[in-house]
Order: C-alpha cells, then sequence, then structure tokens
C-alpha cells in the first residue's frame, strides 16, 4: 500500500530509504490520477521488494509540488540514493509502467 508522503517527512523518507522510492504527484478531482491509484497501489505490492511507494497530494502538499515542478498530475518521481532519478508523467497502463520502472530501479 502506498502511504501518504508530506513537506515534513518527505526528506528523511527519500534519504533514509534503502530502496528507491517512487512518489506518485496526484489530487483527488484529478480523473486521471484516480485511474491511476490503483496501479500505483498494484506495483506497490508487487515490487516491494524492489521500491518503496508514496503518494503526494498536490494540493495538501503545494510546497513539495512546486520544488519538483509538478505542473501536470500524475506525475511520478523514482529517487535514488535521495536524488530524483527519472520522472513519469501522465497516466499508462500498468504493464507498461511496470516496465518502465523496472528499467530505471
Amino acid at each position: 500500500m502506498a502511504n501518504a508522503i508530506t513537506t515534513a517527512d518527505f526528506d528523511a523518507i527519500i534519504t533514509g530509504s534503502a530502496k528507491p522510492v517512487l512518489v506518485d504527484f496526484w489530487a483527488s478531482w484529478c480523473g486521471p490520477c484516480r485511474a491511476l491509484g490503483p496501479v500505483i497501489e498494484q506495483l506497490g505490492e508487487e515490487m516491494a521488494d524492489k521500491m518503496d511507494v508514496y503518494k503526494c497530494n498536490v494540493d495538501d502538499e503545494g510546497e513539495l509540488a512546486q520544488r519538483f515542478g509538478i505542473m501536470s498530475i500524475p506525475t511520478m518521481i523514482l529517487f535514488k540514493g535521495g536524488q530524483a532519478a527519472h520522472t513519469i508523467v501522465g497516466s499508462m497502463a500498468k504493464a507498461d509502467l511496470k516496465a518502465e520502472l523496472e528499467a530505471h530501479l
């Protein structure tokens, strides 16, 4: 299951994780975000041994959205070693998203 990430705990989570961390930037009013939500949850469970998954509500955490230049949602950023390593903008099929993530893990 993907946990919520906030401005207050973001740096500790990203730098403190031994695994890569995927952060899904989303909003409740965003249709594509809501459609992608279950896919993110499934991939979080299926790939739990390879990465941690968090969700960041851009309405609640505007500072984080601004910090990472989030202009469109959904946007997913894969962090490795505390640094943004790969960004995916927009919704996609589960198999395509999984393949893209695995290519960058």
